[in-house]
């Protein structure tokens, strides 16, 4: 099942356009969190993104669309409080830091932690 799960947000990761991933990212966690997760200093830049006004650097768009991936994964088991109480919680498996954090330099472990969190639930 989680297989499939998966690939549900693989995909839809991919093909949401920026404005959309912008969009879900913020509404699920604010534009200050997504900025962080963005590696952005200006939080106003996530809502530009959303309106679809600029679009992030590749590296900022990487970041949003592997959050994305990780998120709707958790999303299709829990409820969006305690996905962002995940992703802004010190995690034991990646070393007490934040997912929202560790996404952009190893997104593999933070999707590894979350499978481990949905399989434990």
């Amino acid at each position: 099942m989680i297989a499939a799960q998966q690939i549900q947000a693989h995909q839809r990761a991919i093909r949401a356009g920026v404005a959309e991933v912008a969009t879900i990212l913020q509404d699920l966690f604010g534009q200050k969190v997504t900025a962080a997760i963005a590696g952005v200093q200006d939080s106003r830049a996530v809502g530009k993104w959303s309106r679809g006004e600029r679009s992030p650097h590749a590296d900022a768009e990487r970041r949003l669309r592997e959050t994305l991936r990780i998120a709707d994964l958790l999303l299709q088991e829990e409820p969006p409080s305690v996905v962002r109480a995940w992703f802004v919680g010190l995690n034991p498996m990646l070393d007490d830091r934040p997912p929202a954090l560790v996404v952009a330099e190893d997104p593999g472990q933070v999707m590894r932690a979350a499978r481990s969190f949905l399989a434990t639930g």
